[in-house]
């Protein structure tokens, strides 16, 4: 079997695939990559089938030696690449490009210059031992094939079922620094717990992104919380990825991939599935539009 070993992986890197859904009965989230539309992209460049496993690697910062010919793609945060032949050449790589490893190759991932999350897919897909049919790392539960190490060993499977893609592809459009992420929002479930004008609250400010967010959630923050009509505890009660649940001192909690799949705090809104991909490459102080579409 084809490997590659980790040379420096920057914290937070992980194996991540579809995640693991059918077991919130029993208390477990699916888990899964944050940016599922990264995810997907990486391992449809290099011909992959839909539930290969990538690595998803916080602020990117990893290094990887193949042992064999290798056909890899990164996506998702912009981040700088080079490859470095086993001849000691050194080639950078275009955002979003097919690269071919030969055997002692170096490729490395630098630090992402926007965005939070990078994703590393090789054809073939990372066919570390699965847990309950998932290869993904659960941060929550602390479920999964263990966060990806220096000196780690990843085995390469046989998850290809199609050609590398040979056409150029476009990275998706940052906003311009300074300016706001749009998250598009469909109202509810528990809209109705507050005060009349918890739209224009949501909708007509800057909300901005605290340091103690993780793969859980987005914790933010804004100059006018939201209000409670209903003061009363909520039951707990099942949530989605994508929920905005708004805890007593009004400012809303955004699921990710992570999530508990229940909360006792009302979900005035959920995010679009587009959005959330977008919400997982929020940085700390980053700004946030929400947009309710529906």
């Amino acid at each position: 079997m084809s490997t590659l070993t980790v040379l420096q992986a920057g914290p937070g890197t992980s194996t991540q695939d579809l995640g693991r859904p059918g077991f919130s009965d029993t208390g477990l989230g699916a888990a899964g990559a944050a940016d599922r539309g990264a995810a997907a992209l990486a391992n449809r460049l290099v011909g992959n089938r839909p539930d290969a496993a990538v690595l998803e690697a916080l602020l990117g910062s990893v290094t990887l030696r193949s042992d064999a010919h290798v056909v890899t793609a990164l996506t998702g945060a912009p981040c700088p690449v080079e490859v470095e032949r086993a001849d000691g050449r050194v080639r950078g790589a275009a955002p979003y490009e097919v690269l071919t490893l030969a055997p002692g190759d170096v490729v490395r991932v630098g630090t992402a210059t926007t965005g939070l999350r990078a994703y590393l897919a090789v054809r073939g897909g990372f066919a570390v031992e699965p847990v309950l049919g998932s290869r993904s790392w659960d941060s929550l539960a602390h479920l999964g094939p263990a966060p990806v190490a220096v000196g780690d060993v990843l085995p390469i499977g046989d998850a290809a079922d199609a050609w590398p893609l040979v056409d150029a592809v476009a990275p998706p459009p940052v906003p311009a620094p300074g300016e706001p992420v749009v998250l598009d929002v469909v109202a509810g479930p528990r809209d109705d717990w507050f005060s009349p004008d918890w739209r224009a609250l949501l909708t007509d400010q800057d909300h901005h992104v605290t340091p103690d967010s993780d793969r859980v959630g987005v914790r933010t923050t804004a100059a006018r919380p939201l209000v409670r009509l209903i003061s009363h505890e909520l039951p707990s009660e099942g949530v989605e990825t994508g929920s905005l649940q708004v805890p007593p001192e009004g400012h809303p909690v955004l699921f990710l991939a992570d999530h508990p799949v229940t909360g006792g705090y009302p979900v005035v809104a959920v995010l679009t599935p587009a959005s959330v991909d977008r919400a997982a490459q929020l940085r700390p102080g980053d700004a946030i539009r929400f947009r309710i579409v529906a």
